[in-house]
């Protein structure tokens, strides 16, 4: 996508808002386009996209786990449940990245293991490479999430296969559901210091192993408890088969009471503000480092803008991206007038 064949952004927003398919596909290119003028019409369409909807509509469920557990499976048996309810539902699949000098791209094409409906207007599917990230997730799925969360009613993140601390995850999803497989080692090694902390629904997948996958359910039901947990949930251990399409419905009434909950207690507003700051703030950092966050005020004055710009976070990001890349040339500048001086006071000498 080139500068010149940029979409109106408004435009695009009302087409987004309307479910077209090729609208949000054009939609997640610009938010993946890097070009300063696709940066600053990204901001447009996400805050066109904006509002109480950013913080209340949709449900964004979160998919993790190892490697080989069936996460891809297991979320095309969901997506066929969500579609026979009639609930629309968008996939935003992480897949690893090749190496930079082979092109960065997605490695290993795992979506081949969903089946995508070309022709069901109510499924959408964008996988993408992680981008190396260690967290499990790319830095786009932020801004990208948010402009599915505008058009469909359910929207999943499925992470690349992660070990015990990549957790991002945890810090964009409304539910993160991990999903285990039996009969792979000791089960609990996945659940160590890190990863047990992040889940709100277990999966055992393969369930139609029998005995195997009983006892990994048995051993996440007694890890899951923690001190550092939600007293008021109950963390639900299910245990699914993807292959037999069996146990489906039982998870997705878990995740469903989930997102309830969240509701009922007025916690799901105040968990996606908090997640919108963390990414904020990780990406600024990223970036620029603790040095430029400074230049921006500040950790305090960072968070009480985008506090008071809720709905409006990833503009509020671009401003202060900005700002700070002006505080950086300006600062370049006074140095390269101040190193000009001191050759020119030199050589006076």
């Amino acid at each position: 996508m080139t500068q010149a064949n940029l979409p109106d952004p408004e435009q695009l927003a009302l087409r987004i808002q309307r479910g077209e398919r090729a609208a949000v596909a054009s939609g997640l290119n610009l938010l993946d386009n890097k070009l300063a003028d696709a940066r600053s019409r990204s901001a447009r369409l996400l805050a066109a996209l904006s509002g109480e909807r950013w913080l209340n509509d949709g449900h964004l469920i979160g998919v993790t786990g190892p490697p080989g557990a069936g996460k891809s499976s297991l979320v095309c048996a969901m997506i066929r449940e969500w579609r026979l309810s009639g609930r629309t539902v968008g996939v935003l699949a992480v897949d690893p990245s090749s190496r930079p000098e082979l092109g960065g791209g997605a490695l290993l094409g795992d979506r081949i293991r969903i089946k995508n409906s070309s022709h069901d207007e109510g499924l959408f599917i964008r996988s993408l490479a992680n981008r190396n990230q260690l967290g499990g997730v790319a830095s786009e799925v932020w801004p990208m999430s948010g402009l599915m969360l505008a058009c469909f009613d359910i929207v999943v993140i499925e992470t690349v296969g992660v070990g015990q601390t990549e957790i991002d995850i945890a810090e964009i999803a409304d539910t993160v559901c991990y999903v285990a497989q039996p009969a792979s080692g000791d089960a609990i090694q996945y659940l160590k210091s890190g990863i047990i902390e992040i889940p709100d629904v277990f999966a055992v997948n393969k369930s139609d192993l029998g005995a195997p996958a009983r006892k990994t359910a048995a051993e996440i039901a007694r890890s899951a408890p923690r001190q550092d947990r939600r007293e008021d949930w109950d963390y639900p251990v299910c245990l699914v088969s993807a292959s037999m399409n069996t146990g489906i419905k039982q998870l997705q009434d878990h995740i469903d009471r989930h997102r309830g909950f969240l509701v009922n207690a007025g916690l799901l507003g105040k968990q996606r503000t908090r997640h919108h700051k963390a990414w904020v703030m990780r990406l600024l950092k990223e970036e620029f480092g603790t040095f430029g966050l400074d230049l921006a005020g500040g950790l305090a004055a960072i968070g009480e803008r985008l506090s008071e710009n809720r709905s409006g976070q990833f503009a509020e990001y671009e401003r202060m991206r900005q700002h700070i890349l002006s505080r950086f040339k300006s600062d370049n500048s006074s140095s390269n007038i101040t190193i000009k001086e001191h050759h020119h006071e030199q050589a006076v000498i």
